[in-house]
């Protein structure tokens, strides 16, 4: 196994690490398993179950372990961030992260192992931007008010600050 120097996310999962990296890889591209350690007869895991692993998302690398339940798990206060082009790609990390997950507010979500996600299109940071404070401040009034980030409803409000 290579180990490169670098800073990389690690992720604690209970029991469902290999599920996890199965789950992400199949929706982001460039993304792959890498190796994944298994228990032996040294323990503490169950012989041949997953013990650590790395996987990589659209090219950036994930470490993750499988330390059993804690005291502690994911939390919004650590989030990952995914910048869309437009609606289709809002739509598309929204319903695949979504699956089995929960939505919140804001375009952000819990995946199905607790992980929290914002999912927000490049078009929402020029309009809660704009040099019109009347149309930035309709948009971020619009967007406080989704789940899901929709483009054409944050464009409509900011038009609708500056027609008249």
């Amino acid at each position: 196994m290579a180990i490169t120097s670098g800073i990389s996310p690690c992720l604690w999962f209970d029991d469902d690490l290999e599920a996890a990296a199965r789950f992400y890889t199949g929706i982001f591209p460039n993304s792959s398993i890498g190796h994944l350690t298994r228990y032996h007869g040294a323990g503490p895991g169950e012989p041949g179950r997953v013990m650590a692993g790395e996987f990589t998302l659209d090219g950036i690398t994930f470490r993750g372990i499988n330390g059993g339940p804690a005291p502690f798990g994911f939390t919004e206060a650590i989030s990952f961030s995914i910048t869309c082009r437009d609606q289709t790609e809002v739509d598309y990390y929204w319903d695949a992260l979504a699956d089995g997950g929960e939505e919140s507010v804001c375009g952000w979500l819990k995946d199905r192992f607790g992980l929290s996600w914002q999912i927000v299109p490049a078009r929402l940071y020029e309009l809660v931007s704009d040099p019109d404070p009347a149309r930035a401040e309709a948009a971020t009034r619009a967007m406080l008010g989704m789940r899901r980030i929709v483009v054409a409803e944050l464009e409509a409000a900011a038009d609708a600050a500056t027609a008249g």
